[in-house]
């Protein structure tokens, strides 16, 4: 009967937060999944049903797999960039001053620069799309192409040149979410017990032996976390993206992806039987990478 009584208790909590989350996220996953089977136009009031019509015609969609190409591009650069320099900017921040007195310091003015690397997190998207618009502009009133006309170098297209728009708009992603896994992995390494540290400082390990050596290791599931974490996030980049370089996907489809693809299906074309089955690829592309991710970093947990 007490066991009974308090599980009531708590089930009487958890009562409102699940049906919301079951009507705003369970639910349109849900009506996405029946929508892809139709070819319903979002407005009419007959729905056609058409099976995996939908799907095969993903297949043979030029614009489908270029976004898949460019999501491609982002799942290997994105994390591997980001989760490296938030690495070697935490090591500096939390252990890169050495051994001081009765432990491990980070750099003078660590408090500081924590502030600083954190400070993008808090913009909002539309705040840095709008930010890094005027960094890019391709003439000279650009930023970077103003500092460049300073040195007798012509104007660069940035987010015009087929072969440049995506890693500029990659770089804007790198800077806005390393502060973010700086405060990550800053509070992984504040777990590490700091006597390993001082151990290895007093056997004569330099800094590169403690970070491989020590503080990788032991921060390899925190890692793993993040990997994930940013992985979903080079799946997604609508905002940035539409408020950068619009939902054209130009120039010559260098930034186009899936989620502005189906947008433009959606509210553009009047395919959102088509963009739901886009949704749904979309869906189990990012499940599959997650997946995968976990899979294929798994390791025996390390006891401190």
């Amino acid at each position: 009967m007490e066991r009974l009584r308090k599980y009531g208790f708590v089930a009487g909590f958890l009562v409102v937060p699940l049906t919301l989350y079951s009507v705003f996220v369970i639910s349109p996953y849900v009506q996405a999944f029946q929508l892809s089977l139709t070819s319903w136009n979002g407005y009419s009031a007959i729905v056609r049903y058409v099976g995996l019509d939908n799907f095969g015609r993903l297949l043979g969609d030029e614009v489908f797999w270029q976004a898949l190409r460019n999501h491609g591009l982002l799942l290997l650069a994105l994390p591997l960039t980001t989760l490296v320099i938030a690495l070697f900017l935490s090591f500096l921040l939390n252990l890169g001053g050495g051994a001081r007195g009765a432990g491990m310091r980070g750099v003078w003015g660590s408090k500081f620069y924590r502030v600083v690397f954190f400070f993008p997190q808090v913009l909002a998207v539309a705040v840095v799309g709008v930010l890094f618009q005027a960094i890019y502009r391709p003439d000279e009133d650009g930023v970077i192409n103003g500092l460049l006309a300073k040195f007798g170098i012509e104007p660069v297209g940035w987010l015009i040149e087929p072969g440049l728009a995506l890693w500029s708009v990659m770089a804007v992603m790198v800077w806005q979410g390393v502060g973010f896994y700086v405060v990550l992995f800053s509070a992984g390494m504040a777990a590490i017990p700091k006597d390993y540290f001082e151990a290895a400082a007093i056997d004569g390990a330099g800094r590169v032996r403690l970070f491989f050596s020590i503080t990788l290791p032991l921060l390899r599931d925190t890692v793993q976390v993040g990997w994930i974490y940013l992985g979903i996030a080079a799946l997604d980049g609508f905002a940035l993206i539409q408020v950068l370089v619009g939902d054209k996907g130009e120039p010559d489809g260098a930034t186009t992806i899936l989620p502005i693809t189906i947008y433009k299906n959606a509210f553009s074309f009047g395919k959102v039987g088509y963009a739901s089955a886009m949704g749904v690829a979309l869906f189990f592309l990012t499940v599959t990478f997650a997946v995968l991710t976990l899979r294929t970093t798994r390791r025996e947990r390390v006891e401190l």
